[in-house]
């Protein structure tokens, strides 16, 4: 578990959530209000898409503790590497601070971790943290997760996203697990179906650093009733 993160939900849960705006459909005004109200709220972080990037940046502000975060070959990591890094540098052109990104699982599967690792390092040697995304559906069932972990931590990765909000949500058990490979080498955060508090808490006392959801607002809404 994860002392400090859980010190820091409890004493106020704001401070684990990134707040996801990943849902195509929003609209200016819906992106608008969701930028404001987390940085109101204090949430952590925020991360949004590339397309969104440039409105959430002037939104949030050049103050902001709120960090902004865009996703790079989101969701499935389908592009080369080439294109992975023309993303990087074009979200940190537009004043992203950290990368959420999908590596070459095709490379992982073929037992390729030198190409799998060599990704991550080329993102990881740009000039913000970077995140690395592990399909939770797949990879917490799979023999190859300590090789993922294990290879993006060594490639320069700062943390490991558990999930990317399809499918089931991360399980208690599962985040567990990761805890115990990760071996505080790296931040953990946590994706999809957190919805509530209590479910917010759960992840975050299995080992969670931060937990990412589209919930933040209802999430810390329900902190409060209970104090």
């Amino acid at each position: 578990m994860s002392t400090n993160s859980s010190n820091k939900a409890y004493d106020n849960i704001s401070n684990v959530i990134y707040q996801a705006i990943l849902n195509p459909h929003l609209g200016k005004e819906m992106l608008v209000q969701i930028c404001d109200g987390s940085k109101q709220y204090g949430f952590v972080g925020l991360c949004t898409s590339l397309s969104n990037l440039s409105i959430a940046r002037e939104r949030l502000g050049s103050k902001s503790t709120t960090k902004l975060t865009s996703v790079i070959g989101f969701p499935f990591g389908f592009i080369p590497t080439y294109n992975k890094l023309k993303e990087a540098e074009y979200a940190i052109e537009i004043g992203a601070e950290e990368l959420d990104f999908v590596p070459n699982y095709f490379a992982l599967e073929e037992g390729n971790v030198e190409l799998f690792a060599e990704e991550i390092n080329q993102l990881s040697e740009l000039s913000i943290p970077v995140r690395v995304i592990l399909d939770a559906n797949i990879l917490l069932n799979s023999s190859k997760l300590s090789l993922a972990i294990n290879a993006s931590i060594d490639a320069g990765a700062t943390g490991i996203q558990i999930g990317n909000g399809f499918g089931p949500a991360v399980t208690k058990n599962q985040t567990q697990k990761v805890y115990e490979i990760a071996k505080n080498r790296c931040s953990i955060k946590v994706v999809g179906g957190i919805k509530t508090f209590d479910q917010a808490i759960e992840i975050i006392e299995a080992g969670s650093t931060f937990i990412g959801t589209s919930f933040g607002f209802e999430i810390t809404k329900q902190q409060k009733k209970k104090e």
